[in-house]
């Protein structure tokens, strides 16, 4: 039979995903994809069930039902102070998986380099291979995550087309400050560079620490491409809803790349999910508070275990250090955790560019309950 493309032969199945599967066969507590064990609000469930007997069934505009892009460009204004018009500004998509993909096809053309910060989430380096495009890497360095501003004007001057962000960052928990996304802001403005954020975890930021948009930065709201979603602030991961926010000038041309991947999101979901953009402000505050507390529930219990940990700062992820295992693979650690803790993690290999076996990330997007029997199994894990 013929050959299959080269391009998608040197990249895996999400390794993420896979551990999932794992989780299933080992019937182990699942702490490794990151979507949530409760149900999103009433109000957004009610909203759902509503429409499944109503007519929204067939092809929505393409870009977003307006209901829908209206409530996100009140939400948008509301939360970074910037104007959002609704029929410029706006695409609605399949996911911010499918959002990002529609920035980086969008921004860069076959050939060109884009940016990245390591560690990353996994898809954006699929999304590198799958665009026709060169990453370029510039370290977070732990345990706060923080870069060489040097190294990182390094990645800008190499002639990058475009920068992916991802604030506050998954698989790490950085909250990226001010002065960091105006350090950040200066080199995309002297390169003449793009910036890609991912910001699905917007209000999930923990203490002091507080979500600054980058699109919000002087200068930045021509060049900065906004991708998110409402899977984690509703906690509806399984509906697939995220949505680019920009410049008109780029939605023109992002709009034709979405409906030629997806055609659109699904049409009741997107009009069920209204009820909650329109939510008040003390939804943000108890959804906060909500991970910041399961956030304190499995840092006990690795306090008691002994290990080595960097706290999150935003986001529902924690990456541990398990170098004192003496495992030359983090996959093969992983697989034994699964089996013999009765744990699911994800190894911390999948987020970086070069060997790097020291990590997993665990998540607490779970109720008590899972995070209690989750500890009590990661207590087995007790240095002495």
């Amino acid at each position: 039979m013929p050959r299959t493309s080269r391009r998608t032969s040197v990249f895996t199945e999400s390794l993420i995903r896979e551990m999932t599967r794992v989780a299933l066969r080992h019937g182990a507590v699942n702490l490794s994809q990151g979507f949530p064990d409760f149900n999103p609000p009433q109000v957004v469930l009610d909203a759902a069930k509503a429409e499944m007997d109503g007519t929204n069934h067939q092809y929505a505009m393409t870009w977003g039902v307006p209901a829908l892009r209206d409530a996100l460009a009140a939400k948008i204004t509301r939360f970074t102070g910037l104007p959002c018009d609704p029929d410029k500004n706006l695409i609605v998509t399949c996911g911010a998986t499918e959002a990002m993909m529609v920035a980086v096809m969008t921004v860069a053309d076959v050939g060109d380099k884009i940016g990245l910060f390591a560690p990353f989430y996994e898809n954006y380096s699929a999304d590198a291979i799958l665009s026709g495009v060169t990453p370029v890497f510039a370290k977070l360095n732990p345990p706060n995550y923080d870069f060489d501003l040097a190294e990182v004007r390094k990645v800008f001057a190499s002639g990058i087309k475009a920068f992916i962000l991802c604030n506050p960052s998954n698989p790490c928990g950085k909250v990226f400050t001010r002065a960091e996304l105006e350090q950040i802001a200066a080199l995309a403005q002297e390169f003449d560079v793009w910036i890609i954020t991912d910001e699905v975890y917007e209000h999930i930021v923990f203490g002091d620490h507080k979500h600054h948009y980058m699109s919000a930065i002087p200068g930045m709201a021509e060049r900065t491409v906004m991708c998110s979603s409402l899977s984690k602030t509703f906690a509806i991961t399984g509906w697939r809803l995220g949505y680019v926010y920009a410049a008109a000038e780029f939605v023109n041309q992002g709009r034709k790349v979405h409906d030629f991947l997806t055609v659109g999101a699904a049409a009741p979901l997107q009009h069920a999910v209204v009820a909650g953009l329109k939510l008040p402000d003390s939804y943000y505050a108890g959804l906060t508070a909500g991970y910041a507390a399961r956030r304190e529930i499995l840092l006990g219990y690795l306090n008691q275990t002994g290990l080595t940990y960097s706290e999150p700062q935003g986001a529902y992820f924690v990456m541990v250090d398990i170098s004192a295992f003496g495992y030359a693979n983090d996959v093969e650690f992983a697989h034994w955790m699964a089996k013999e803790i009765g744990v699911a993690g994800v190894p911390g290999s999948v987020f970086f560019h070069t060997p790097e076996h020291r990590y997993i990330r665990l998540n607490f997007a779970k109720k008590d309950a899972t995070l209690h029997a989750a500890g009590e199994k990661l207590l087995k894990l007790k240095r002495g």
